[in-house]
């Protein structure tokens, strides 16, 4: 028999995303998990969009996603707390998976696996990283979930869009760090909570779909515009964990790191050559301003100040549509009344080609697969396959069951 749900606080954090907030929050109404509430963090925009809803909400409009965990920590009234981004979509079955291996009082911490922009291939698996920060993949079972202990020197990282930990534990730390205002602050959590000596949970099947959205560093197609505050939580990170030796090489090395980053999107032609030398500076300007930054002693999280809300979810029932390409506004219109009616929908829609398919949650409730019927959905397939349609659907169905409940 499988462990009851434990009872969990899901956090996200949100700043001038609002549309990209209300695709998530959709997502959570969707959840497996009968026992969790929802707290947002965000703008005024992005707390207009919770107003209808049973949801706990903060108004926080400071670029510092730190502070903006910690404040939605402070309300926390569950055991555990959980994190996903706004620009991300869980699958149904994502929290009881995530949050199943805090049943072993050993478990601090549980990560889930990522997938990208084309819902099919994945941005995240597992990873452990070292005092430098930086990271290198885990080879872990696919089929369940991995209890790993911290490594020597490191931690096995865990990433903020599909992560949970237990709240006592993170509350003691002080929560996550502010001088950390958006990159490697769940790396330097993931390092002080090795302290503890607690397992993190690896869970494959914990699984959220991660859009990559446009924001103040970056534009849609994930270009950088700004790399200031990379070059300053790095700094504050190595000053945090590093031996003292080895941070002008870690400098140097996430110059060079950062320059060929930005010459592959030379290459591309995403980025123009004039903008390098700018983007660079920001980098170095954002270093200079890490090394100064202030590093303060975190004080503990007390217990929440709110009781817990519970969010309507739990199981719902599951329903497949499917058709050819040219059926798409009917069986979408179909979808949309089924999602009306309380269903959990998976769309298929095959064309007569070999595009490569691609996976999306779409605005009215529903995930949507679409591509050709001989196309790639994965990239261990061939370019071509003979297809027949309903051995095609079939072959989709299974692959995404174990995700979406089916």
């Amino acid at each position: 028999m499988s462990p009851a749900p434990v009872r969990t606080s899901v956090i996200v954090v949100s700043r001038h995303r609002p549309e990209h907030l209300s695709l998530c929050l959709r997502g959570l109404a969707q959840l497996d998990h009968p026992d969790f509430e929802v707290i947002v963090v965000a703008d005024p925009e992005g707390l207009a969009v919770t107003e209808a809803l049973p949801v706990k909400s903060i108004l926080f409009d400071e670029a510092n996603i730190s502070a903006a965990r910690n404040a939605g920590i402070v309300v926390a009234a569950a055991p555990v707390i959980a994190f996903i981004d706004d620009d991300a979509v869980p699958e149904p079955t994502w929290l009881c998976r995530l949050t199943t291996p805090f049943a072993d009082p050993r478990v601090v911490a549980a990560g889930g696996f990522v997938r990208g922009r084309n819902g099919i291939s994945y941005q995240w698996k597992a990873s452990q990283t070292d005092q430098l920060g930086v990271s290198r993949g885990l080879s872990v079972a696919e089929g369940q979930a991995t209890l790993l202990p911290p490594p020597p020197e490191g931690a096995i990282r865990t990433e903020g869009t599909n992560c949970a930990f237990r709240r006592d534990a993170v509350a003691a730390l002080g929560g996550f760090d502010p001088a950390f205002r958006f990159y490697l602050d769940e790396t330097d959590l993931n390092l002080r909570l090795t302290t503890s000596g607690g397992l993190t949970a690896i869970v494959p099947g914990a699984q959220v779909h991660h859009g990559f959205a446009a924001s103040a560093r970056r534009r849609a197609d994930r270009t950088p515009t700004d790399l200031h505050e990379i070059g300053a939580s790095s700094a504050v990170f190595w000053r945090k964990h590093a031996p003292a030796d080895a941070i002008r090489k870690a400098r140097e090395a996430l110059l060079e790191a950062q320059r060929m980053r930005l010459e592959n999107y030379v290459a591309d032609g995403r980025l123009p050559r004039a903008a390098l030398g700018p983007l660079i500076l920001s980098l170095t300007e954002g270093l200079d301003a890490g090394e100064a930054r202030p590093i303060n002693p975190l004080p503990g999280i007390g217990p929440a100040s709110d009781a817990f809300l519970p969010f309507p979810a739990g199981p719902r029932p599951r329903r497949i549509i499917a058709g050819r390409i040219w059926q798409a506004r009917a069986k979408r219109a179909e979808a949309a009344r089924a999602v009306a009616q309380g269903a959990v929908v998976s769309l298929f829609l095959f064309a007569p080609s070999i595009r490569r398919h691609r996976v999306r949650f779409h605005p009215e409730g529903y995930w949507e697969q679409s591509g050709g019927l001989w196309g790639k959905s994965d990239r261990d397939q061939p370019a071509f396959a003979p297809w027949r349609f309903a051995a095609r659907l079939r072959h989709e169905i299974a692959q995404i069951a174990p995700f979406r409940g089916l």
